[in-house]
């Protein structure tokens, strides 16, 4: 995947949320305006914008639409360091994780967590179905 846009309910706060998870992940601000950011790991791009007031909905990965988006650690110790960090900015893990998932795959090592509109993210090591 070359970049994926979101639109967000609070530009502002999903501004601060991803530029500090992205950050600790690799990715960099490329691009930033009032009504957006781009933000990128030389490979990917996640890129934000407001959702218009009338459209500003209730996400949940229950219904029809994205049910999370799924980031690769090199290691189980970089999963269990990021869900430190997380946990040290009062980001809840969910699932009880970091955790094995052995029904994802094989040494399939994540935690999960959300963004501030309750969009479902991961980190994970070890093999994939995919």
């Amino acid at each position: 995947m070359q970049h994926i846009s979101l639109n967000v309910s609070d530009l502002a706060r999903s501004k601060a949320f991803y530029k500090e998870v992205l950050g600790y992940l690799g990715f960099h601000v490329k691009s930033e305006g009032k009504d957006y950011i781009g933000l990128g790991n030389g490979m990917t791009g996640i890129w934000l914008s407001e959702a218009e007031p009338d459209r500003k909905g209730k996400l949940h990965r229950k219904n029809p639409g994205v049910n999370h988006l799924a980031f690769r650690a090199e290691s189980r110790e970089e999963v269990e360091r990021f869900a430190e960090f997380l946990k040290e900015k009062g980001i809840p893990a969910l699932y009880g994780s970091p955790r094995l998932f052995p029904e994802y795959g094989k040494d399939y090592y994540a935690v999960y967590f959300e963004d501030p509109d309750r969009l479902k993210l991961e980190l994970v090591s070890g093999e994939s179905p995919s």
